[in-house]
């Protein structure tokens, strides 16, 4: 018995950016301050966030919160959202959340990702709140940890823990 693909209609979704540029002046505030810029828009968001439906909502020194929107748009095969989209979250409010704490000239990258992801979830599940906290910055290596839950119900769809490098800027 063969089956034959059901003909479904073609869904679009776009989007803009604009390009990111760093003025000189950028390298001479906090990571605190730079962040700041960027939740009350004096900073554009990166291009990632528009791609993939997330922002930054909240920042103060130790803390980063995003929100995502899920949709169809991120599905995998298996018609659930992909979990690279959780792991981006993740990743983006671990890494912001050790920004907060980062002095002027300072910067990361993020050298380990573990990711546990507990539920699945899907184009209803609705916007979800990603939460991160640092753990310890020091003055080569920061730590923090962070959760997805569900903005309209708190149930945790994943969590996380990184490990970043920090190193001076230029």
């Amino acid at each position: 018995m063969s089956t034959t693909p059901q003909t479904q209609p073609t869904i679009s979704r776009t989007h803009s950016w604009t390009p990111p540029a760093f003025p000189a002046e950028l390298a001479e505030l906090s990571g605190l301050e730079f962040l700041e810029r960027l939740v009350d828009g004096r900073i554009p968001p990166p291009p990632i966030a528009g791609t993939l439906g997330f922002r930054i909502t909240h920042v103060e020194r130790g803390l980063a919160v995003f929100v995502g929107e899920t949709g169809e748009h991120l599905y995998n095969p298996l018609g659930s959202v992909h979990g690279g989209y959780l792991a981006t979250l993740l990743d983006s409010a671990l890494g912001c959340a050790i920004m907060t704490e980062l002095p002027p000239g300072k910067a990361y990258t993020t050298v380990q990702l573990g990711v546990n992801m507990v539920r699945p979830v899907y184009a209803n599940t609705g916007p979800l709140r990603c939460e991160a906290r640092t753990l310890h910055v020091g003055r080569t290596v920061a730590t923090s940890e962070a959760r997805i839950v569900g903005e309209g119900n708190g149930k945790l769809y994943a969590h996380a823990t990184t490990t970043c490098a920090v190193f001076p800027l230029g």
